[in-house]
């Protein structure tokens, strides 16, 4: 938590609100110059005045904590991205990893190959859509096949699993929440 900023955080909210320090100060009942040494870093607000500050700017109290992302790690460069061979399919994560809530990853499927033996099932809910060639998708028993340009959205702990019996590579893109591979 050494990236927190409270008074930072203030003052962005304040400013978000096009509030003055005068104005906010006065609706959360403290003194503008309080407010002033607050944004500053100059004090530490008690929880009782981030309460009220929060509730001034319409805002829970907690995202007051919440830690400054550096921007550049949330950039995945495409020869950077991680990538992971199983058993003839290839993974690359698009996203940078698997904190959050969502992950993304572009599956490469060769020509009669499929995702596993039986069909598995997961936590996550899973959407996914087919850039390159074309694959059959298993839900459940019921089998689909979907086409560049098609989508499919596999609800949390469905059965599934993907299988290319075609001549050429499939492609798919999908998007997992939480993130399970």
């Amino acid at each position: 938590m050494e990236n927190i900023d409270i008074g930072k955080r203030v003052e962005q909210y304040r400013k978000a609100k096009v509030l003055s320090i005068r104005e906010l100060a006065k609706l959360a009942e403290i003194t503008p110059s309080m407010l002033s040494q607050i944004e500053r870093g100059l004090a530490n607000p008690s929880i009782q005045t981030l309460k009220v500050l929060a509730k001034a700017l319409d805002v829970p109290t907690f995202s007051f904590f919440l830690e400054e992302k550096n921007t550049a790690d949330l950039v995945v460069r495409t020869n950077q991205r991680r990538k992971m061979v199983i058993d003839n399919l290839s993974y690359e994560l698009l996203s940078p990893d698997f904190t959050g809530n969502l992950a993304s990853a572009i599956m490469k499927v060769p020509p009669n190959t499929s995702s596993s033996e039986k069909l598995l099932e997961h936590k996550g809910e899973e959407v996914a859509f087919i850039l390159e060639g074309k694959i059959k998708v298993y839900l459940n028993e019921e089998e689909h096949i979907l086409e560049a340009g098609d989508s499919v959205k596999i609800p949390a702990y469905m059965k599934h699993k993907w299988e290319n019996d075609f001549n050429q590579n499939a492609v798919v893109l999908f998007s997992v929440t939480p993130p399970a591979f």
